[in-house]
C-alpha cells in the first residue's frame, strides 16, 4: 500500500508538472524601445510624445519623399547646423535607407563650400566611425567620379549674381565659377537632383533662404518635383527649426509659385 501512495503521488507530481499551474508564468512581451530616449522621456515628456508620435510616428513614414531623401535632408542640416553629436545616429540610418557611402562622403564634400570647411571637418570623425562600424570599404571612397558635363551640371541664375561681384571681389568670382560651378557640381559623387536637394537643405537650414533661386529652379530641371521640395522643407522644420523652413517654405512659394488646386 505504501507503495502503491508514493506511486500516486508521483504521478499527480507529474501531472502537475507538466500543465500551467506549475509553470512559471511566460513574461510579457517587452515593450518596443521609443525612438525618443530615456532623457527625454524623463525630462521633456511633452517632447517625447512629439518626438515618437510626430517625428517619427508621422513625418519620417510619411509619404511624398522617399526615407532616402529624407535622410539626405536631415545629414545636410546637421552639417550645414555643426551637428555632429546628433549626426552620428542619423548618418546610420542614412545608409540604411539607401545613402551610398560615395554619395555620403559627397555630400560632406558638397557642404564644405556652401557651409564652410570647419563645419564639415567636425563631421570627419562622426564620418569615420559610422563608416567603420558599417564595415565600408574606404578604398572605394579613394577613386575619382566620373565628371558630368558642364550643360548637366549648370547652375543658371548664380552667373548675374557673380558678374555683380566682379567689380569687387574678382578672385572669390573666379574661385566661385572654376571651383564651384565647374567642378564641384560636376562630380560624380552626386547626381544633380540629389546636389540640389542637399544645397536647398543647407542654405535653408542656415537661414539663407534669400539665395534658394537658383538651386531651386536647378532641382526642378533636374527631376525634383514641387512636393519633394516641399516635404523636405517641411521634414527640415523639425531639424533646423520652425522659422527656417517657413522663410524657406515662402521662397518656394515665390520662386516656383503656389502648389495647383486639387
Amino acid at each position: 500500500m505504501k507503495q502503491l501512495a508514493i506511486t500516486a503521488v508521483a504521478i499527480v507530481s507529474a501531472f502537475i508538472a507538466s500543465t500551467s499551474i506549475g509553470q512559471t508564468p511566460a513574461p510579457a512581451p517587452a515593450k518596443p524601445a521609443r525612438l525618443s530616449g530615456p532623457l527625454q522621456q524623463k525630462l521633456v515628456p511633452g517632447m517625447a510624445d512629439y518626438t515618437d508620435k510626430v517625428l517619427f510616428g508621422q513625418v519620417w513614414p510619411g509619404e511624398g519623399l522617399s526615407p532616402r531623401d529624407r535622410s539626405l535632408v536631415v545629414i545636410s542640416v546637421l552639417i550645414a547646423t555643426n551637428k555632429p553629436a546628433q549626426l552620428q545616429g542619423h548618418l546610420g540610418r542614412a545608409l540604411t535607407n539607401g545613402v551610398t557611402p560615395q554619395e555620403a562622403s559627397g555630400v560632406l564634400t558638397h557642404l564644405a563650400f556652401y557651409a564652410g570647411w570647419p563645419s564639415a571637418v567636425s563631421a570627419l570623425e562622426v564620418y569615420d566611425q559610422v563608416y567603420t562600424a558599417r564595415k565600408v570599404d574606404f578604398s572605394v571612397l579613394q577613386a575619382t567620379p566620373a565628371a558630368m558635363s558642364a550643360e548637366r551640371a549648370r547652375v543658371d541664375g548664380v552667373q548675374p549674381l557673380l558678374a555683380d561681384l566682379q567689380s569687387i571681389a574678382p578672385e572669390f568670382v573666379k574661385l566661385s565659377k572654376e571651383v564651384v560651378f565647374d567642378d564641384l557640381w560636376r562630380r560624380g559623387d552626386l547626381r544633380v537632383r540629389d546636389r540640389s536637394l542637399v544645397t536647398i537643405a543647407a542654405l535653408a537650414a542656415m537661414g539663407d533662404a534669400d539665395l534658394l533661386e537658383p538651386y531651386l529652379r536647378r532641382g526642378i530641371e533636374s527631376g525634383l518635383k514641387r512636393e519633394e521640395i516641399a516635404h523636405a522643407l517641411t521634414h527640415l522644420a523639425f531639424y533646423a527649426g520652425w522659422g527656417k523652413s517657413t522663410k524657406a517654405l515662402t521662397e518656394v512659394s515665390r520662386v516656383l509659385g503656389a502648389a495647383p488646386t486639387r
